[in-house]
């Protein structure tokens, strides 16, 4: 029986096909891993933590809003430090009859300084400056009314509180 041109054409292309090995692009698959990692490394970053020193047991809390990256201000049962350096004394402060911590709240001011003495000509100052309070859980009340007391004095209104992030299982026993 005779082949059409059809049937002829169709086995030559057949024939042309089966000699070949299938193949897997490799430079597109490259493409999209190395656009993966990149966005998981940017991404990653994204999450503010902050340095919890061993002496401090921050408090736990359910909020869901994260604080801004601001100064830090740590509290433990012995010192009151400012970005890691110690200011002043948790007994000194205790024992004043004064609302305000001297020492904080003139470090604060230094601190305001130099940040508006680095701004551009072309920017307006910052009317409100913050500050994260890392606290023990266990200082007194009349402690932290201080320290926000200070801080409120050095213009420092946006006063955010450091806390342990405590997972709620919802319908849990």
């Amino acid at each position: 029986m005779k082949e059409s041109r059809r049937a002829k054409r169709m086995s030559r292309h057949h024939s042309r096909r089966s000699d070949r090995t299938a193949s897997l692009n490799m430079v597109s698959l490259m493409d999209i891993f190395t656009i993966l990692v990149f966005f998981l490394l940017v991404n990653a970053s994204s999450s503010e933590i902050l340095p919890t020193p061993k002496a401090i047991k921050l408090p736990e809390s359910v909020a869901e809003k994260t604080p801004k990256e601001n100064i830090v201000i740590m509290v433990n049962k012995n010192d009151i430090m400012i970005q890691g350096k110690a200011i002043a004394r948790v007994s000194d402060v205790l024992t004043e009859n004064h609302n305000l911590i001297r020492p904080l709240t003139q470090a604060l001011q230094r601190i305001k300084q130099e940040k508006q003495s680095h701004l551009t000509a072309g920017r307006k100052p910052v009317s409100q400056h913050g500050v994260t309070i890392m606290g023990d859980r266990q200082i007194p009340y009349a402690l932290l009314k201080k320290i926000m007391l200070s801080c409120a004095s050095a213009d420092f209104a946006n006063i955010s509180l450091a806390v342990v992030h405590k997972n709620t299982a919802k319908g849990g026993s």
